[in-house]
């Protein structure tokens, strides 16, 4: 599969998140209290840092618990931030409130991961729809039916497919329907989160190749978060690796496949799904178990597992760094 490696649009930045941090702190247990244990919390965003650029998919990859998909509930305002800035168009994300944050949810939207919990079960595919255009009046009356014809032809479901209800239709027709309902309040900007993990391989592909046409019918800008390296690799314009809360590696989507630098990041390409069944997991190539999130290990996150460790990175937590043009390293290697 080859990336998109040519970029379109401009290279005016859309959406940035700075610093971004979230903890959620965890119920106190009655052993906790006797002993006055301090209050544990996990660290799922350590101050994340990024930018996507108007028009392009940028590929948001980690293990499972490295923070990607609270770091799309905190971009859409499901969480809130706990510190940190997320500006989108010049707006701060985290400030909008009332008609402005109205706003920005129609122009941000999220498609989910299992579109069954997104759909409502009593609502026909049509009502849904028609719901989403009347309640943001983003058409006059008359041109609501007309507008959900050309919803439904813009992600290939048939016509008929208004009258049904979600049990109905399969899983990938399932997410054609919640990529409509996004498509319907006309977004600017879409948040994929691990959009295709529970589809059937073969369906995975035709969901990724209408993303990719639909971006370029309607000029989308998409954060595409997921664990399936080629799957990002195939629609992805630039990838950010995270690990544990952080952005530890940031590049266009060629240079990381081809030149990753962090050890994270070279482990990570090393143990993707190739046809050889005796690997498994990004575990066996990357040295032991991925940490609590409850227990970050001092300095470098990723020191513990690093092949090329030393002693600055057990103290010193890198900084996401420009090392050349356009890519991105947290890694004392380069320092």
């Amino acid at each position: 599969m080859s990336s998109q490696s040519t970029h379109n649009g401009h290279d005016d930045v859309l959406l940035s998140v700075e610093s971004l941090r979230k903890t959620f702190p965890l119920s106190r247990t009655p052993i906790d209290r006797l002993l006055r244990r301090p209050l544990r919390a996990i660290r799922a965003l350590n101050g994340v840092s990024l930018h996507v650029r108007r028009g392009e998919t940028l590929g948001i990859v980690g293990e499972s618990g490295c923070g990607k998909s609270t770091l799309a509930r905190c971009i859409v305002r499901l969480y809130d931030a706990d510190s940190g800035e997320i500006t989108f168009a010049g707006s701060n994300v985290r400030r909008l409130k009332g008609s402005a944050l109205r706003n920005y949810h129609r122009r941000v939207q999220m498609v989910f991961q299992d579109p069954f919990n997104s759909l409502n079960p009593r609502m026909s595919v049509g009502q849904t729809l028609r719901e989403a255009i009347l309640v943001h009046r983003l058409r006059p009356a008359a041109q609501v039916e007309p507008r959900v014809a050309e919803l439904l032809d813009l992600v290939g479901l048939p016509q008929d497919a208004s009258g049904r209800l979600p049990h109905e239709f399969s899983g990938g027709q399932r997410q054609r329907i919640a990529i409509a309902r996004c498509l319907a309040l006309e977004p600017e900007c879409l948040v994929a989160d691990e959009l295709v993990s529970a589809l059937d391989v073969s369906v995975q592909a035709q969901i990724i190749n209408l993303l990719l046409q639909l971006q370029e019918q309607l000029h989308l800008t998409v954060l595409f978060v997921a664990h399936d390296l080629r799957l990002v690799r195939h629609i992805s314009h630039r990838v950010a690796v995270m690990y544990l809360g952080s952005v530890v590696e940031l590049a266009a989507t060629e240079e990381i496949f081809t030149r990753p630098e962090h050890p994270y990041t070279q482990a990570l390409i090393a143990a993707a799904p190739t046809l050889d069944p005796t690997r498994k997991s990004v575990v066996e190539a990357v040295r032991g178990e991925l940490p609590s999130p409850l227990r970050v290990p001092a300095g470098c996150p990723f020191h513990p597992r690093c092949p090329k460790v030393f002693d600055r990175c057990r103290v010193e937590v890198p900084n996401l760094t420009l090392r050349k043009t356009g890519h991105y390293t947290a890694c004392h290697l380069y320092d």
